[in-house]
C-alpha cells in the first residue's frame, strides 16, 4: 500500500538539524527525498551524529557544488522536483544559478522553501544563525530561565525542532494549494520570527499591558495555579513535576497526603492564596516528595487524578518508560545504510488507520544513490553517472 506522500519528489539541500528534520518527516511519509551531500562538507555526511539522526528515509546524491557541472545537474533536478528546500544563508542557491526565480521559469509548480535564520529581508538577513543565537535574540533564552539566572535558557535546539515541524507543514500546505491552482510558490521562512512567535503569552502580555515577562522557572506565569513546579525525590538528581491546576486537584492532593495540618491552612484554600504563598507551600510539598521515589510520586498523584510526571532522563525514556515500550516508539532501521548495523530510531509519533507510515531506512553513504536518482530523475545511464563520478562532479 502506498504511503501518504509517495510520488512527491523533494530535492533537499538542507544541513544540520532544522531542514533535515523537515525532510525526514516528508521521507517518513513516503516522499522521495534526495539528499544532496558532498565529501567536501563532512559535517553533512554520515560521519556526523546529526546526519545519522535526521537523514533516514532519504536517498543520497553526491554533488560537489563548487563545480559548474554539479550546478548544472542540480538545476536539472530542481526543474523536475515538486519541492526544493534549503537552509543556507540567503541567496546561496541564487549564486549557484538554482534560485527560485530561475527554477520557476521552467518548473512553475515547484514549492521552493528557504528557511534561513533571519529570512531574506531586514538588516539582520545576513546574520550567521544557530539555535543558541536564535534562542537568545527571540527571547526564548530569557523567558525560560529562572529568577536571577536569566542566562540559563532553553537547550536542545528547541527552535530548530520547531522550525522543522513548521517547514514540513508549510510544504504540505503549499502542495495542497498547488492542487487547486496548478502553481507552486516560494516560501521565505525566518526561523528567528518563529522563535519570537514561540514566546507566546509573553508577547500578548506586553501588547496588552506593556509588562515585560520575567523568568519564572517552572511556575505558571499566566494561570493562577499552585503547586506548579518540580520537586526533589529519593535518589541522586531525581525529580517529579506536579501541576495542581484547580481547587479540586488541591483537595485530592491533600487527601493523598493524609490531610496534614499544614495543608489545612486557610491561606491555601484558594488558588490565589496558594500562588501568593508558593515558596512556603513548595517547601511543605518537598518534604513529602523527598521521601519517595519519583515514579511512586507520579503514580500516586496520577491515580488520584492530579497531573504529575517524572523528570525523565534518556535512560528512563529508553529503558524504563512503560508507555513508550508499549507503543513501540523506539525501533530500528530495516537496513544498515552507511553504518555497520541498523540505526536505533524514534518512530514517527503518529499512526494512520489505513496508510502505512512505519518504514525506516538508515541514512545512506555519500553518493550511494547516484545511479538510481540520476537515472530516474534525469534519464542518465549508469555509464554516464560513473563518468561523472570519475570526473569529480559526483563526490
Amino acid at each position: 500500500m502506498a504511503r501518504p506522500l509517495e510520488g512527491v519528489r523533494v530535492l533537499d539541500f538542507t544541513h544540520v538539524l532544522a531542514g533535515p528534520f523537515a525532510t525526514r518527516i516528508l521521507g517518513d511519509l513516503g516522499a522521495d527525498v534526495v539528499k544532496v551531500v558532498s565529501e567536501a562538507r563532512p559535517g553533512n555526511t554520515p560521519v556526523g551524529s546529526y546526519y545519522r539522526m535526521w537523514n533516514r528515509n532519504k536517498r543520497s546524491l553526491a554533488l560537489d557544488m563548487s563545480t559548474e557541472r554539479a550546478r548544472e545537474i542540480a538545476r536539472a533536478l530542481a526543474e523536475r522536483a515538486d519541492v526544493v528546500i534549503e537552509n543556507f544563508s540567503p541567496r546561496v542557491l541564487d549564486r549557484w544559478g538554482i534560485g527560485y526565480e530561475a527554477i520557476a521559469e521552467v518548473n512553475p509548480g515547484v514549492t521552493y522553501v528557504q528557511m534561513s535564520g533571519m529570512g531574506d529581508s531586514g538588516p539582520w538577513r545576513d546574520f550567521v544563525s544557530y539555535a543558541p543565537t536564535v534562542h537568545a535574540l527571540s527571547g526564548l533564552t530569557y523567558l525560560t530561565g529562572v529568577e536571577g539566572r536569566e542566562d540559563i535558557g532553553i537547550g536542545n535546539s528547541f527552535n530548530d525542532h520547531q522550525a522543522g515541524l513548521h517547514a514540513a507543514t508549510v510544504i504540505l500546505a503549499a502542495l495542497e494549494r498547488r492542487r487547486a491552482s496548478g502553481r507552486g510558490q516560494r516560501v521565505d521562512f525566518a526561523q528567528y520570527e518563529l522563535g519570537v512567535q514561540l514566546t507566546g503569552a509573553a508577547l500578548l502580555d506586553y501588547f496588552a499591558n506593556e509588562e515585560a515577562h520575567r523568568p519564572g522557572g517552572n511556575r505558571h506565569r499566566y494561570e493562577v495555579a499552585a503547586p506548579h513546579d518540580t520537586y526533589p525525590c529519593l535518589g541522586e538528581d531525581r525529580w517529579v513535576a506536579i501541576a495542581v491546576m484547580t481547587d479540586q486537584h488541591w483537595h485530592r492532593l491533600r487527601a493523598l497526603l493524609g490531610d496534614p495540618e499544614w495543608a489545612r491552612d486557610p491561606r491555601y484554600d484558594t488558588a490565589r492564596g496558594r500562588v501568593d504563598h508558593s515558596d512556603e507551600l513548595d517547601a511543605h510539598l518537598e518534604r513529602w516528595t523527598s521521601t519517595l521515589d519519583a515514579t511512586e510520586v507520579q503514580d500516586l498523584l496520577q491515580g488520584a487524578g492530579v497531573a504529575a510526571g517524572v523528570v525523565q532522563t534518556g535512560a528512563d525514556l529508553v529503558h524504563r518508560d512503560p508507555q513508550l515500550a508499549a507503543t513501540g516508539f523506539f525501533t530500528e532501521t530495516e537496513d544498515s545504510g552507511a553504518y555497520e548495523g541498523p540505526t536505533p530510531v524514534d518512530r514517527l509519533p503518529l499512526r494512520f488507520s489505513k496508510t502505512p507510515v512505519d518504514q525506516y531506512r538508515a541514512p545512506r553513504a555519500v553518493g550511494a544513490d547516484n545511479v538510481a536518482v540520476l537515472g530516474e530523475w534525469l534519464d542518465m545511464t549508469e555509464a554516464d553517472v560513473r563518468a561523472e563520478e570519475a570526473g569529480g562532479t559526483l563526490r
